[in-house]
């Protein structure tokens, strides 16, 4: 006899819900506890009752693209080349620096977004405040360092009050530039922990927390941030730079097509310096690269011979207390400058109120918060944490970073000339015309022993290289204006300073050697050189002057004879021992106690 099937009654179905909606909230209840019964109102820091930071706050969140193996990746149906181009006729190569009758300047970065400065709170006046120097228009954009986006200087920064185009009389006859990679996430290692530590620390701890006020958007951040690569801002400025550099320079390939040759240039084998290279190739030739110019890739690592990368063969550039001179002063300063904001934030980070412990701001934490502000900007194009600092703490932050490069990689640090001689040695070379036959530095022996690697009768040179190398090379070249004020105190920012890293080594920096031929010399008191040719450094659109190097007369223009230049580079040369600066047995005292404004090691004994 078949059983009759029974339905569920109202009484079944209802307790079924009850229980569900219980154990629903017991779940809760164990996993976030009475802080996620909270009203909205509350959760924006308006009476909040019982809440903490959720404990997902603080870990990293990574989204991986490409996917590792896409269920559509059919090469063969999607060919990059299917013919039919249609008309390709080129025209006449660029020239803007000598056609123009004004530069285009680098002056902002579109892609990115800053808050309203009057979102930014606002600087209490306080006796006790150190007092912060305001010669320039607030700009949160250079405020940053070396994390700043790459900006052309205003005019005069360096001291020559002219703009890039070659003085009246002068025809460009060839450029060698050297250029940083562009935007990219922090490195592994930092002085200070980087902006990792912060996130690492918030998540930890995310129980013993809850954020309000100004730090509010804390419950729910996460870390973003990856790790050495270009971010995409970083990407479009390498492109941009590219696109920069043939605009102005593009006649110069004429050179190349007379001798049936292909420029080379140089770059390294990080990931962040070969892309960098790739899309200012890309800005520069254009799509498809092949065919176009040759790009070496030097090995950085330890034990390879790398002028774009010198500390890999300088012990002592990775030595304690003479690669990190800069910490002391950094730590000093930032003690100073970041102790109100310390104070105020903390304020808006509470204890949670089950009975958490509370977060602890250290100056560091709010040093690192100040980076966030910079790494989340280029790589997310905004970031909360730009609106949290007044405008004295970033003029504050910048100096930081001023201090930070002056001791550890320019004119204040013992090992910044002898990591910069190999790329003078390779300057020399290729201004002489002459292969290098002595490798006692960071040379490469291999590449420079073939002409094909090491082209010397070139007019256009394109090395990309980092920040830190770019300042060894800069004080190298003895361009003592940039470090006409220093050394650098760590108690206050000096008036009217000379070193600004945001001007001389930000994302993309690049600096232009112009090859000139001027007839008429602009320095009257020389007697018409038997060569003609000149040279001209500019540092992000900004020319520099040469009267550092004693062998060049002071000129207007920052223009020095090429014979008088090479001769006063071949004197520096001369004078650098790599040995005793990169594997010598010598140490230097903390602090003030010795000081170099020329980024020289100490002498020997």
């Amino acid at each position: 006899m078949a059983v009759p099937k029974r339905g569920l009654g109202v009484t079944h179905m209802a307790g079924s819900f009850v229980g569900g909606v219980v154990l629903c909230l017991a779940v809760q209840l164990a996993v976030f506890g009475r802080g996620c019964f909270v009203a909205e109102s509350a959760a924006k820091g308006e009476n909040r009752v019982g809440v903490y930071a959720p404990p997902w706050v603080g870990s990293t969140t990574v989204h991986n693209y490409p996917p590792p193996s896409p269920t559509n990746h059919y090469p063969e149906l999607f060919p990059t080349d299917v013919g039919y181009p249609g008309g390709t006729p080129t025209g006449a190569e660029p020239a803007l620096i000598v056609t123009a009758p004004s530069q285009p300047l680098q002056t902002g970065a579109a892609q990115l977004v800053a808050p309203a400065y009057t979102a930014l709170p606002k600087s209490p006046s306080s006796p006790s405040r150190p007092q912060i120097p305001h010669e320039r228009p607030f700009n949160l954009f250079r405020s940053w360092g070396n994390l700043s986006p790459w900006y052309s200087v205003p005019q005069g920064a360096f001291g020559i009050d002219e703009g890039p185009e070659p003085p009246s009389g002068c025809e460009i006859k060839g450029v060698h530039l050297l250029h940083r990679h562009g935007a990219r996430y922090p490195t592994a290692w930092a002085n200070y922990g980087g902006p990792a530590t912060f996130a690492k620390r918030l998540h930890e701890s995310a129980e013993e927390w809850e954020a309000t006020g100004s730090l509010v958007f804390l419950n729910e951040w996460t870390y973003k941030l990856g790790e050495e690569v270009l971010t995409p801002f970083g990407r479009q400025q390498l492109y941009d730079l590219g696109v920069s550099t043939r605009l102005r320079y593009g006649f110069l390939l004429e050179d190349f097509t007379a001798r049936d040759r292909l420029p080379v240039f140089r770059t390294e084998s990080q990931d962040r310096m070969h892309a960098s290279a790739i899309n200012f190739a890309l800005g520069f030739f254009g799509w498809p690269l092949e065919g176009k110019y040759e790009q070496v890739i030097m090995i950085e690592a330890s034990g390879f011979n790398n002028t774009l990368a010198p500390y890999d063969t300088c012990p002592n550039a990775k030595a304690h207390g003479k690669a990190d001179r800069s910490l002391a002063y950094v730590r000093e300063w930032t003690g100073i400058y970041l102790e109100e904001a310390r104070g105020r934030l903390q304020g808006d980070l509470r204890p949670a109120s089950d009975g958490g412990s509370g977060f602890e701001l250290e100056i560091e934490d709010v040093y690192r918060m100040q980076q966030m502000c910079a790494y989340e900007t280029v790589a997310l194009g905004y970031s909360k944490f730009c609106e949290l600092f007044t405008e004295d703490e970033w003029e504050g932050f910048n100096y930081a970073m001023d201090l930070s490069f002056w001791y550890d990689s320019a004119f204040g640090s013992p090992v910044a000339r002898v990591q910069g001689l190999g790329y003078l040695q390779e300057l020399v070379s290729r201004l002489t015309h002459t292969p290098i036959s002595s490798h006692n530095s960071s040379t490469n022996a291999t590449l420079h022993g073939d002409e094909r690697t090491w082209p010397v009768e070139d007019v256009l040179y394109v090395d990309a290289t980092h920040e830190v190398v770019v300042l060894n090379v800069l004080t190298a070249l003895n361009l003592t204006t940039l470090a006409a004020t220093g050394p650098l105190p760590a108690d206050h920012i000096p008036a009217n300073r000379s070193f600004r890293v945001s001007d001389i080594a930000p994302f993309s920096t690049n600096v232009q050697f112009q090859l000139l031929s001027c007839p008429a010399s602009d320095a009257p008191s020389l007697s018409p050189p038997a060569d003609p040719t000149h040279i001209r450094i500019l540092i992000n659109d900004g020319p520099v002057p040469l009267s550092g190097i004693h062998t060049c007369p002071s000129s207007p223009s920052g223009l020095c004879p090429l014979p008088a230049f090479i001769e006063g580079q071949k004197e520096t040369i001369r004078g650098v021992e790599w040995d005793w600066g990169c594997h010598g047995e010598w140490d230097v005292p903390g602090g003030g106690e010795w000081e170099t404004a020329g980024g020289w090691y100490p002498g020997k004994a």
